[in-house]
């Protein structure tokens, strides 16, 4: 069978290159360093220090078509061990028009990076960069509309059978703009039944309006919005829906190199199990001020000092990020 999937690879790879009008290369390297001290408010504290590694290599057919196949290699600074994990990526992407469909196992960043910390949080970023499953995106003239799934564990007679999946969506005209998010988690029991084992479901949506400023001011940037936070939960013969609810407010501004963020909620505590660890608090204000030292090309460094000020404590995080992404085609000889 591993002879047969060889050689079916080959034959498949071999036909694709010769319809190919480019071979496409791209080299991503994310340096990383976040200081999380949440000891105050009883939250996990940490030191995330790192860097990933993630190189693809590929094919383009007719401007339409692309194939890609590389890696994704976590080292954690201090480790013994050269890599602690390397991620396969390797996927098929259809481009058209107003469309963009990903399958395969293929970059997070700059697809689904735009969700709120509530519903996604942000260590996604340095230990899960990558989607396993499908995204479709639809790319309109005044916004764009995305679906997705993310398949997080395969069933055996061990392991449970666990996956993402969610849509997202950004309506804009003139200075108004709406944006709505929604995720759910499915986790299922293993193949080999565990007794007084149950599913649980476990998602978050948002819904926010606001205004974009940006035109209007000396600033480079500057959003304001409100919307809306709800959570649901159950776990499937034991319990109900639980739908605990909150108030969103926030605004941004930047202005060349330095930006300052501010986000508040107000409402329910929440269990989001890939959410924000802080909005399981009633109140939580979050002010991050940044300041971007390096921008040139493909090169982007940012430093960014984050407050969080909940249940009459303040903790505090700092951060720097460090992304270098170059890329380059060739066009092969008909």
């Amino acid at each position: 069978m591993r002879i047969y999937y060889l050689t079916f690879l080959i034959t498949f790879l071999s036909a694709f290159t010769s319809l190919a009008q480019q071979v496409e290369g791209n080299l991503n390297l994310h340096t990383f360093a976040d200081n999380r001290e949440y000891m105050k408010s009883n939250r996990y504290s940490q030191t995330i220090f790192g860097a990933r590694l993630s190189p693809e290599i590929g094919l383009l057919v007719d401007s339409v078509h692309r194939l890609r196949v590389g890696f994704n290699a976590l080292h954690e600074f201090g480790s013994s061990k050269f890599t602690a994990k390397i991620d396969p990526v390797i996927y098929y992407q259809y481009q058209k028009k107003s469309w963009d469909f990903y399958m395969g196992a293929f970059p997070r960043v700059k697809l689904l990076d735009d969700y709120p910390r509530a519903i996604l949080n942000d260590t996604l970023t340095y230990y899960r960069p990558n989607v396993e499953g499908m995204l479709v995106k639809l790319n309109t003239g005044k916004g764009h509309e995305t679906v997705w799934i993310d398949w997080t564990s395969r069933q055996t007679d061990v392991d449970r059978e666990t996956f993402l999946f969610g849509l997202s969506g950004l309506y804009k005209n003139g200075l108004f703009f709406v944006s709505h998010y929604a995720m759910m988690f499915h986790n299922a029991g293993p193949g080999v039944s565990i007794p007084d084992d149950h599913i649980q479901d476990n998602g978050a949506a948002a819904l926010k309006v606001g205004l974009d400023l940006s035109k209007l001011t000396m600033l480079d940037s500057l959003t304001i919005n409100t919307g809306g936070l709800m959570s649901f939960e159950r776990t499937r013969s034991v319990s109900d829906w639980e739908t605990p609810a909150g108030l969103l407010l926030e605004m941004h501004a930047g202005y060349k190199q330095f930006g300052v963020t501010n986000s508040l909620y107000l409402g329910e505590g929440h269990h989001i199990i890939y959410g924000d660890q802080f909005y399981t608090a009633k109140e939580y204000n979050r002010t991050d001020l940044s300041y971007s030292p390096i921008r040139y090309k493909n090169i982007e460094g940012k430093f960014t000092f984050s407050f969080h000020f909940l249940e009459g404590e303040v903790d505090s995080q700092q951060a720097f990020s460090l992304r270098y992404n170059i890329g380059g085609a060739k066009s092969l000889p008909r």
